[in-house]
């Protein structure tokens, strides 16, 4: 159920074309560039209040909720192709992301423990998998019958998706029995800094997923290194696969102390792939990708690990949070008016201290 869960939720074909169905609609850049500000800001306000929500009521039920309204804000996009529909779209969308994130983690965390990262990890293999299925079906789907095919197929997998979690065994922190909303959130943020190492934990868990915000310029990447326009898709379509394997194997290597050496290795293959001159570049950067996804679940889980008190959904939206606010830090570098080569290669760097601030939390 967990899979199929995963799957619809990220199987949405408006994934690859929602930026295009802004500028059909008349928008301009600065118009497009202003709904991304408005998600972002709803999706920081809503993420770590979200977390003590879902430590105090049902973490199932405010995933269905959460996905409901996902596919709400895709819904307005269709029937107000406008820039305020497309504004409200948004704010449904950064409401239901902040209502999910952090929930389906705790949720099953609660129910597998040590098995966490075998399990989440292959539910990345599946997510990822369906993303890059639906990304495939998008043109089809699109040449068939426009953005309204596309729009009402991704409303209805998200939909779906949230009620298919209704099946999964529920999981709360208190279900009305012991503290209330408000002790659950200051249990949660004093539990985010209660600890030297679980701060750093948190900052690693946080780090990582913020530097999957790289992926949105390796088509523009691609494209400088000398791709043809028909093949980026090929091209990110590899990087997909290797982030899907990455998932799948994060869970075989758990009793390992790994994690700062599969963070260093992306950042080193991502910086090398960079400064290759040609498409087999985009291979190791690839690789790289793949590298960082397994990190990402292992860095996850280890935050998971630390976790013992019972506002564990607030404290991964903290994490969230981080990872939101690192991701708008990394659009902001990429708006310097450098080529993407330099901007590629010295994001490299930080993803480096990563690892080194991952090896301290051990030590």
């Amino acid at each position: 159920m967990l899979y199929a869960v995963r799957a619809l939720g990220d199987g949405v074909l408006l994934y690859p074309v929602y930026a295009l169905l802004f500028a059909d609609a008349g928008l301009t850049t600065g118009q497009i560039s202003t709904l991304f500000v408005i998600w972002s800001v709803v999706s920081f306000a809503f993420e770590v209040p979200s977390g003590a929500l879902a430590d105090a009521w049902s973490r199932r039920g405010l995933y269905t909720i959460g996905q409901i309204l996902i596919g709400a804000g895709y819904a307005l996009w269709l029937v107000w192709p406008a820039f305020p529909g497309f504004a409200l779209g948004f704010v449904l969308w950064g409401i239901g992301g902040a209502l999910t994130s952090g929930t389906l983690e705790a949720l099953v965390y609660d129910q597998v423990g040590d098995d966490y990262a075998k399990v989440i990890g292959r539910a990345g293999t599946v997510g990822i998998l369906a993303m890059t299925a639906a990304t495939l079906l998008a043109a089809p789907a699109f040449a068939v019958g426009g953005y309204r095919l596309v729009g009402i197929a991704s409303v209805a997998v998200v939909t779906l998706s949230g009620l298919l979690a209704l099946g999964l065994p529920d999981s709360r922190g208190t279900g009305g029995e012991g503290p209330g909303y408000a002790a659950l959130l200051r249990s949660g943020l004093r539990e985010s800094v209660k600890s030297r190492r679980i701060v750093l934990a948190l900052a690693v868990a946080a780090l990582l997923p913020g530097f999957s915000a790289l992926d949105e310029y390796l088509p523009l990447l691609a494209r400088e290194k000398g791709a043809p326009t028909v093949a980026v898709p090929l091209i990110y379509a590899l990087t997909a696969l290797a982030m899907a394997a990455g998932s799948a194997l994060a869970g075989r290597f758990a009793a390992r102390p790994i994690l700062g050496c599969s963070v260093a290795g992306a950042a080193a293959l991502l910086a090398a792939g960079v400064l290759i001159p040609h498409l087999a570049g985009m291979v190791v950067i690839s690789a790289a990708f793949g590298l960082l996804q397994f990190a990402m679940v292992r860095g996850e889980t280890r935050l998971q690990d630390e976790i013992t008190g019972p506002a564990r959904t607030t404290v991964l939206s903290v994490s969230g949070f981080g990872a939101e606010v690192f991701a708008v830090l990394l659009y902001a570098w990429f708006a310097l008016p450098l080529a993407l080569t330099p901007l590629f290669a010295l994001a490299a760097i930080p993803l480096l201290l990563t690892a080194v601030l991952e090896i301290v939390r051990r030590g």
